[in-house]
Parts: structure tokens; C-alpha cells; sequence
């Protein structure tokens, strides 16, 4: 099943549970350039509290590739701090769930 439209429309409605729900219990979700990773719970955290700030800004997005194992986005995003970013994630899925991923991000 797809995950892109419902993580896409969560992100763009800002709504926490809609996301939440697209994450695995054992998921793990890794920043490729700290390389600082996070259990479904931590990321919750991070997550819930960036959709909630309004400087959080998903400019646009695009699915690469998905299958029922595999998810491949690229975004142009924009932070709070007004810097931008280019990022690319790849999110592995499981039970229909995202169980792994991974982001790298190049400033623009």
C-alpha cells in the first residue's frame, strides 16, 4: 500500500496523529549527516514538535520510487531559522509502516 499521499497529506494538514500512525513500533530513523539516531518514540517527539512549529515548511515534495518494501522522496524544506534545505529520504516499510529511515540534506 502507499504511504507517500498520507505522509505528504500529514505533513501538509500538520497533523501529528495522521503521521504517527504511518510509523512502525521498531522504527528507526537515522539523520545521515550526524548520523544521531532515534527509536519511534524520540522521533515522535521531534516530529510532533517540528509540525507543530509553524517556521517548519515542507516548500515541496516528490515521491522517487515506492513499492511495499521501499520509499524514496526528495523535499525542498525550510526551518524555522529560515535556512533550506534539499532532502532525500529513503524509508524502508514494514506492515505497512515505516520501519527505517533515513535522511541526508543539502543546504540550498
Amino acid at each position: 500500500m502507499a504511504i507517500y499521499k498520507r505522509l505528504s497529506s500529514s505533513l501538509e494538514n500538520r497533523d501529528v496523529d495522521a503521521y504517527l500512525d504511518l510509523l512502525h513500533e521498531e522504527g528507526t530513523f537515522v539523520f545521515h549527516k550526524s548520523g544521531a539516531q532515534f527509536n519511534k518514540t524520540e522521533w515522535s517527539e521531534l516530529a510532533a514538535g517540528a509540525l507543530k512549529n509553524e517556521g517548519f515548511v515542507q516548500l515541496a515534495s516528490r515521491c522517487l520510487f515506492e513499492t511495499d518494501e521501499i520509499l524514496v522522496t526528495h523535499a525542498f524544506m525550510m526551518y524555522p531559522d529560515g535556512s533550506k534545505e534539499a532532502v532525500m529520504a529513503v524509508l524502508m516499510k514494514r506492515d505497512e509502516k515505516i520501519i527505517r529511515m533515513e535522511t541526508g540534506c543539502t543546504p540550498i
